[in-house]
């Protein structure tokens, strides 16, 4: 059982909203985590053939017990239900009465603002920080490639699962539940194709065109599938920053996976010692931290503003954050060797103006010493969370 960060967030609103919704990719930990956080509620899973009858059969007698409260896992599969959630919370006025969730996060959103909007708070639940899974687990006897490579979905730690079987197991009820019904797709290894297409591309512009003709799909189609990927949080875009600067930029958002074990699956990386080697080394260590620091604002029920630099002449920064209404620029090096080299970007970015100049600067590399040099702080993939104030 692991100490998610996010738990004194929904034990507060719990007690200042009428419901409450966790959503997040499958195998997050979302109903073991709301079992654990709230063990006098009354689950139930709507997938259950049984209980979805019993509630058909008669909704308001099911909910009919007011001194009972509920977490209601897979809501979404019965529309339905929605408009005697809202009817319940009218009439009830009580606060934390009825907790939502679910792993197909689209159909259980558009439900939540067609019907609950307003009444309900909505956190996010990704897989596991580096933080979070020290908490229980050894990290210290595991490098950085360990780690990526093993990926932070808690059920590769809690069962002590074969990495690549978990990953298998994991894809193919994704695409076989989620993909299916949401876009309605005939082909599925057509989409296994593009999921492994996009893996060979994390961390880099997105080119729908490119990605279509190896495929053998449309640049729209391309765009429909990841923002399929997107809404069941498997990737994200990050969009580059380009306020206050010339108009000589980048403006094509980068394409990451939220976790590094799946990029692994999908490339064929066989173990630690592989990925440490691959090809996608870089990529892999820049996806893994960008992800981590996006983990953390989310784990905290903050909007995270994360962007990237690029100026079309070579000039990149891996990141910018937003935070405390200042920009600070972080520099991603998949080295356990400090080079003084690895400061070039940051210092050439400090030389684009006023903003750029008062702005912090971070290096994250993958050794384990953490120090300061000439204005500039280091900090080993161990101590992302000290980037956090």
């Amino acid at each position: 059982m692991f100490k998610r960060t996010l738990s004194d967030r929904l034990c507060e609103a719990v007690k200042t909203f009428y419901a409450v919704s966790l959503v997040g990719p499958r195998q997050s930990g979302k109903t073991t985590l709301l079992k654990q956080l709230f063990p006098d509620y009354q689950y139930i899973n709507i997938e259950d053939p049984d209980t979805l009858a019993k509630i058909q059969l008669d909704p308001r007698g099911f909910f009919a017990d007011k001194k009972k409260k509920w977490i209601i896992d897979e809501a979404q599969e019965y529309p339905d239900l929605f408009s005697y959630l809202l009817g319940f919370i009218d009439s009830n006025k009580e606060m934390g009465q009825f907790i939502l969730s679910g792993s197909k996060n689209f159909l259980l959103m558009e439900k939540i603002s067609q019907s609950l909007a307003g009444r309900v708070a909505i956190f996010e639940l990704l897989p596991l920080t580096y933080q979070e899974l020290s908490t229980d687990y050894p990290v210290q006897e595991n490098n950085i490639w360990d780690l990526i490579y093993k990926g932070f979905y808690p059920g590769v730690y809690a069962h002590q699962s074969p990495v690549d079987l978990w990953y298998k197991s994991y894809i193919t009820t994704y695409i076989q539940r989620d993909v299916r019904q949401l876009i309605q797709i005939k082909d599925l290894s057509k989409f296994y194709l593009f999921l492994r297409l996009s893996a060979a591309r994390n961390g880099q512009l997105i080119n729908y065109s490119e990605i279509g003709t190896a495929c053998g799909a449309s640049h729209t189609t391309i765009a429909e599938w990841i923002n399929l990927l997107e809404v069941s949080y498997i990737t994200f875009r990050l969009q580059p920053f380009y306020k206050n600067f010339n108009k000589r930029l980048v403006k094509t958002p980068k394409l990451y996976f939220y976790d590094s074990g799946l990029v692994c699956h999908l490339l064929g990386i066989e173990g630690a010692e592989h990925a440490q080697i691959h090809a996608s080394r870089g990529a892999l260590f820049e996806g893994y931290v960008i992800s981590e620091i996006l983990k953390h604002y989310m784990a905290k029920a903050q909007t995270p503003h994360l962007y990237f630099w690029n100026n079309n002449k070579g000039f990149e920064v891996d990141l910018l954050v937003e935070r405390r209404e200042a920009l600070n620029a972080v520099e991603i090096k998949a080295s356990s060797t400090f080079s003084k080299s690895f400061l070039k970007q940051l210092n050439q970015w400090k030389d684009l103006g006023e903003e750029a100049k008062t702005s912090d600067t971070t290096l994250i590399y993958t050794g384990d010493e953490s120090f300061t040099l000439s204005g500039n702080e280091i900090l080993s993939y161990r101590k992302i969370d000290h980037y956090f104030p």
